[in-house]
Formats: C-alpha cells, structure tokens, sequence
C-alpha cells in the first residue's frame, strides 16, 4: 500500500464542497466497519481497456478510467460485507494519481484500505499495483445507502426534470 498526504476535510474538501447537515444515508444502517478494513479487486488489461480503444492514435495502454474504476470496486467489495437487506455503497469522491502505464495482457491488482469515516462517509486509501510497480494511488470516498430510497429519490428529481 502507497502512502500519500491525507488531507484535512477529507475528500470534499478538495472539491470545495461543505458538509451539509447530518447523514443522509449511513446514520442508524450498515454494520459497523472497522477501520482497516480491505478490499480487492484484480482485472487482466484487455484491450477494451485501453486508451487506444477509445482514440486510434493513442498507445494500447490502461486508460485512468478503468483503473479508477477497479479502485472503486474494490472499495465496493471492502464495505459489501457490512451492507444489510438493500444497503449498498457509492462512491462519492475520488482523488486519484496514475503514475505507469500497463499493457494489453498485464494483471493489474486494486486494492481499498479504509482509513476513515465520519459518519456519513468512508475514506480510503487505494493502490493499484502491476506486478512490477505502484501504477496509481489516491483515495476515494464511498457513501452506504438504501438502494430504494436511493432511487426513488433519484425518479424524484428525473420527474422535476433534474
């Protein structure tokens, strides 16, 4: 796992955004999760997830979307445990570096540590790491809700045209 600088605030901070109110989602649902708590997710580089996949004229190397994405599955499967009835875990921050290219053919391994919460949502550190090196680090912010209240808000705001 790479260190990096924690930053006060947490994730919103480095969006600008403020804390509102008291949790929406986590207050009084989920199990409680220990800090420390690990997730992994490990994907073999095929050339849909490629840069070249996307724009012709760029290399056949992992773009920073996918590894982003990898990251934040392995998030999802640190907090997957801990999820009761429809509970699930989205992410809602992500301050990601990509630092190496991988090729076509690589296994790549994510992995989430959480490092903290404060009471509506959960930090963690999250590497991404290609047998030979660290390709990315950063962390990421995942929140636990309902899955249908989380929906039916969203119906909600498509039915006011939002």
């Amino acid at each position: 796992m790479v260190n990096f600088p924690s930053y006060e605030g947490g994730p919103l901070f480095l969006f600008g955004m403020t804390r509102r109110g008291p949790p929406h989602y986590s207050q009084g649902m989920a199990k409680p999760v220990p800090l420390g708590a690990r997730g992994e997710v490990e994907k073999r580089v095929e050339f849909q997830h490629t840069l070249m996949a996307w724009r012709e004229e760029l290399p056949a190397v992992l773009a920073t979307p996918n590894m982003i994405g990898w990251m934040e599955a392995a998030g999802f499967h640190a907090l997957l445990p801990f999820c009761e009835g429809d509970e699930v875990s989205v992410g809602t921050a992500i301050n990601i570096v990509h630092r190496a290219p991988t090729g076509v053919g690589a296994t790549v391994k994510s992995e989430a540590v959480l490092e903290s919460f404060d009471g509506r949502f959960y930090t963690f550190s999250v590497s991404a790491h290609n047998g030979a090196e660290v390709i990315g680090y950063g962390t990421i912010a995942r929140a636990i809700v309902c899955k249908a209240k989380f929906e039916e808000k969203q119906r909600a705001k498509q039915a006011q045209g939002g």
